[in-house]
């Protein structure tokens, strides 16, 4: 009965996600996979808007993933310096476009098992540019927004997000996997703000666990 309760709970939260955030699409700002992975390790401790900042002067300079290859990463993280730990960024961009030339033809790969060997791109990441520029639903994006949340709405008891993302995808329906990452992260932004919840405006209050919620 448990978890035919959690099931139903779960499609509710899903249905009025859907109506909330019905054509919700990645903040982060790209027009290829190649910009996309590169905006997505710059976004790590970073805000997407600064990343959205930085992002248009970048893709003017290096236009393409043969730019990236062959820019020094020392020069690189001057580019990127106000996205925050920019050497390690700026090599992990760097040696992505070196390893998508050699190994991948130039191309983004679309299985996770190949996009996690790219430098900078772990699940998460993978999960982010194959969602976003494939359509692929090879798991759950788990943020900090969407690891709040996931507790606050009591869809997971862990705080780990690899524990997080594995308990998403048992009650969350694959066809939602995409959609449901990019719906928490702007109710998280918009709603379910960290700092102060306005929960009187939350549409999901209802079905809300958290034991701090407000009236």
């Amino acid at each position: 009965m448990a978890a035919k309760n959690t099931r139903a709970r779960t499609a509710e939260i899903l249905r009025i996600l859907d109506a909330t955030y019905p054509n919700v699409v990645c903040a982060l700002h790209h027009s290829n996979a190649w910009e996309l992975l590169v905006a997505t390790i710059l976004s790590a401790q970073c805000t997407d808007v600064r990343v959205n900042m930085v992002t248009p002067e970048l893709f003017k300079k290096y236009p393409t993933i043969q730019d990236f290859a062959s820019v020094r990463p020392e020069v690189l993280a001057n580019d990127i310096r106000s996205t925050g730990f920019f050497n390690n960024k700026a090599k992990s961009i760097v040696g992505a476009a070196k390893k998508i030339l050699n190994e991948f033809g130039g191309e983004i790969p679309k299985t996770l098992e190949e996009l996690i060997t790219v430098p900078g791109a772990a699940r998460k990441t993978a999960n982010v540019v194959l969602g976003t520029a494939f359509g692929i639903a090879s798991g759950i994006v788990v943020d900090t927004h969407v690891q709040r949340i996931s507790n606050r709405l009591d869809l997971t008891k862990n705080s780990d997000p690899v524990k997080i993302e594995q308990d998403l995808m048992k009650i969350v329906p694959r066809e939602h996997w995409i959609q449901f990452s990019h719906q928490m992260i702007h109710f998280g932004r918009g709603i379910c703000v960290a700092r102060k919840p306005k929960c009187a405006e939350c549409p999901l209050y209802s079905l809300c666990k958290s034991p701090d919620k407000t009236a």
